[in-house]
Order: structure tokens, then sequence, then C-alpha cells
């Protein structure tokens, strides 16, 4: 059915050496040979094979090298050829050169035979009548497990069966009854005595199979024994077996040329993971470097701006050094303003005092103000769990089952006032904290207001520090130390300068 459904559709024009029915058996054979996945190619091993069995039918010489010519043209993307373009390869004649199309159809006929309908061997002997004991040329045809004679080669007329099985055995006969190469073929019913042409046909017929299991590609020609012995080891036919073998070394050399393609995809990733690596480190070496040299240039730099620092530092001693000794000359004529200065020091550290008094009493009020303040975080701290809390319960009453609803729903109206109460106890507390803050902030204001008059105090008293400072060089004995750095006079003239101050204020008394 699938042939004539395809054939007229792809059958090639130009088969010249090929019948329909030639065409046919080439398609079937190719099924036989074709790989067990769609689509059905062919592998180049098996047309290699195919056509050297045509060759040898044909009696032509096979040629390597043509076939190895041909085999480097075909499309390395394929795996084979289908079934159309093995019947177009055939049909051209291009391994069959010199050959008619009888030779041709001769041999698809005797490769077909032996493919297909698994005939082992084939041709004319005499056998001996089992009733008459008369000798008569038949046909024979050789099978796996029987032996088919028939009147002559059209095969039409069939006139027997000889079925081979385990009990079956084959042994030669000396010549007897004028009839030479006779051999006799014993089963458990009969017992067949055979005469061939010659003893090579003799000795083809009857021959052992162990040679023929020990190649690849069976032996042209098989025989009787070698089909007991097949089933005697339950072995298959031998262009089966061949197949299944060669099959077998395709498949491994298959899976040699994956695993050898797979080794070189994983050598190629690893060289390429070593070049990236090796940019990566070339990459780290030149940011290793660049960074280095920003490093450096970055120290040049801060060198060169220490060194300039210090140089204006150097500078900025040298003026502030002239301008101490312009000071301490401008000390001189201060001297006489200097029991003023000392009243009016006297006076403002009073005030300072009254300044620093309110200061820690603003101090005082802003720390019960904050004191306050966290109380009042603390309660809103404590109702916001407390509401959480609610909500958290107020969440697991309604996922309680619907027998308890109404329980629930009235707890959780309780729950609610709860939570409205507290939300108003909530905006209580806030609005006590906004008071807090108010207040707070009138403290912070009292509190700036203090710390500035503080600091004009300050800035005063800044401002007349230049009182006790050094006006004269004084002796070498041991020198006072102030506020302000080492006193310009010695304890002995302090003790003197006392004693006027004193004398002076007391005499305005008198």
């Amino acid at each position: 059915m699938c042939w004539t459904l395809c054939a007229k559709k792809n059958l090639p024009k130009n088969t010249l050496l090929l019948t329909d029915e030639d065409a046919f058996k080439v398609w079937v054979i190719f099924n036989f040979l074709s790989e067990d996945k769609y689509p059905l190619t062919i592998a180049p091993e098996e047309i290699e094979y195919l056509l050297k069995k045509l060759a040898e039918a044909m009696g032509s010489g096979w040629h390597q090298e043509q076939f190895e010519h041909y085999k480097i043209g075909l499309d390395a993307s394929r795996e084979g050829l289908s079934a159309w373009e093995l019947i177009e390869l055939i049909g051209s004649g291009r391994f069959s050169k010199g050959m008619d199309r009888q030779t041709v159809s001769m041999a698809i006929n005797e490769v077909f035979k032996e493919l297909i309908l698994d005939v082992l061997k084939q041709g004319y002997m005499w056998k001996k009548g089992h009733r008459r004991k008369n000798w008569t040329e038949r046909w024979f045809v050789l099978k796996p497990n029987i032996i088919s004679y028939y009147v002559s080669e059209d095969l039409k007329d069939k006139r027997g069966d000889i079925v081979l099985d385990d009990n079956c055995s084959v042994e030669a006969l000396p010549d007897k009854d004028g009839k030479k190469c006779l051999f006799l073929i014993k089963s458990l019913e009969k017992c067949f005595e055979i005469s061939a042409s010659d003893k090579k046909k003799k000795q083809e017929w009857i021959q052992d199979t162990e040679s023929i299991f020990r190649h690849t590609v069976p032996a042209p020609i098989q025989a009787i024994q070698t089909s007991v012995n097949l089933l005697k080891l339950g072995n298959p036919p031998p262009h089966k077996e061949a197949r299944r073998k060669r099959k077998e070394l395709r498949q491994k050399l298959q899976a040699e040329q994956e695993e050898l393609e797979r080794q070189m995809i994983e050598l190629q990733v690893a060289n390429e993971n070593k070049q990236k690596e090796l940019e990566t480190v070339r990459k780290q070496l030149e940011e290793a470097a660049a960074r280095a040299s920003e490093e450096e240039k970055k120290r040049l730099k801060t060198q060169m701006e220490l060194q300039d620092r210090f140089c204006l530092e150097l500078e900025r001693e040298k003026m502030v050094r002239q301008k101490m000794e312009e000071q301490v000359a401008q000390k001189s004529s201060e001297l006489e303003q200097h029991l003023q200065r000392v009243q009016e020091l006297e006076e403002m550290y009073k005030q300072l005092q009254e300044a620093l008094e309110e200061e820690k009493q603003a101090r005082q009020d802003e720390e019960t103000v904050r004191r306050l303040q966290a109380r009042l975080l603390e309660e809103e701290s404590a109702k916001r769990s407390e509401l959480e809390k609610l909500h958290l319960e107020q969440q697991q009453t309604i996922q309680m089952t619907e027998a308890e609803k109404q329980e629930l729903e009235n707890q959780r109206k309780i729950k609610e006032h709860a939570l409205h109460v507290a939300m108003q106890q909530l905006e209580q507390l806030e609005l006590e904290r906004k008071q807090a803050l108010e207040q707070y902030e009138g403290v912070r204001k009292k509190l700036e207001l203090a710390a500035n008059n503080t600091k004009s105090w300050k800035d005063k008293v800044a401002h007349h520090e230049g009182l006790i400072r050094l006006i004269e060089p004084g002796s070498k004995n041991p020198h006072l130390i102030t506020n302000w750095g080492p006193a310009a006079f010695t304890e002995a003239e302090l003790e003197q300068r006392e004693k006027s101050w004193k004398g002076k204020r007391s005499s305005p008394d008198q």
C-alpha cells in the first residue's frame, strides 16, 4: 500500500536499468537496511554493503575508490540516502557500468531473495524418490528453517519441503547407483538422499557455519549445515546477524565520535575559560597598575600640599610673632587703664554669675519638660501596644466558627467601645504632649536667651582679657599662671599691687 501511494509521486523518471518491479524490490531492501528512526535513511555503510552484494551477484568487480569518491560527495549534514535516492543511484548504472538491464534485474532479484526472503542458497540437484527410488532433478531453495524443492527455477510447481530443526543433520555418502557427490539429510520423519553436480557444490551445500560467524559480512554461499547450526544456536540468519553487527559497530563508532566531540567541546570550553581567566588577570593587573599610579600621584600631590601648608604656617607664625611684639609694646601704654578695667571686670563677673544662675534654672526647667515628655511618650506607647493587642484579638475572633459568631460580635462591640475610649485617651495624651512641647519650646527659648546673655558677657570678658597679659619683661623668678597664660608679674609684685589697690580703695571711703 505504501509503495502504491508513494511510487508515482516520488519514483525517479531516469531509472533506465530498473523496472517497476526491480524498483519495488530495492525499496523493500531499503526498508530492511535503513535506520530505525524517522525520516528513514540508509547509512553509507549499508549502501556500500548493498552495492557490493549487487556487484558480486552481477559478477563484476567492486571499485572501492569510486565508492569512496561518491561517499565524499554526499552532503555532510545528512546521515544517508532516502529510498528514492537509493533507487535513482542503482538505476543510474553508476556502479554497474557495462551491465545490461537483465543482469541488473537478476542481481537485484538474487539480493532480494537473500536479504528479504532469507534464501541462503538455491540451485539444481538430484533427489532420490521415497517410493519409486528414482532420481529426479529438482530446483532446491534453502532457507533458515526449511528446504523447498520445485520442478524448475520459476518456482511455480512446488514438489515438497524438508523441514529443518534441531534434530536434523547432514552427512556425506559414498557414490552409488551411478550417482556421485551424494549427501544425506536426516530428520525425525524421513531421510533425503541428494546428489550435487560436483564436489564443490556438494561441499557448499553441507559446509559448516563456523567460518561464517567469524566475519562481519556473511560468506556469499550458505549451506544446509549452516541452517541446522543456526537453528541449534537460536541465531538469526547470517545476513540479519551481519546487519545487527554492522549497526552495533556504527552505533559504537557514533558513540565514540560523540564522546570525542564532547571532549573537544569540553576542551574548547576549558580553553575559553582559561582565556577568560587570563584576560581577567590581565585586566586586574592593569587596574592595579592604574591604581598604583593614581595613588602615587595622590601621594605626590598630598606631599606638595603639605609642604605648601607648612610654608604658609611658617609665614603665619612669623606674622603672629611680629603682632605679639607689637601687642607687648602696646601693653605698656595700657597699664594706666588697668585699675579701671579690673573694676569693670568685677562688675561683669557678678553679672556673669547671675546669668549662669539663670542658665542653670533654665536647664532644670528643660529637664523637667523632657521628663514629662518622656512619660507622655511611654504612656502613648503603652496605649498603642494595648490598641494593637485589641486589634489582634479582634482579628482572631473574626476567624472563629459561625456558632460563636453572635457572642464574638458582642465582644467585638465591647472591645470597639474600649478601643474608642482608648483612642480618646490617646487623643488626650496627644494634646498633653503638644502642650508639653509648647512648654518645652518656651523653656528652650528662655534657655537660648540666657545663653545669648552669657555669650555677650563672655565676649566682654574676652575683649578685656589683655588686662592681665604680660606688660613688660619681669624678673627671672617663677611666674604666676592665669586663665589667659603666664602672668606679667611675680608673686611679690602682685602682693605690692594688692596693697596699693586696697589703700586706694580705703582712701575714698575715709
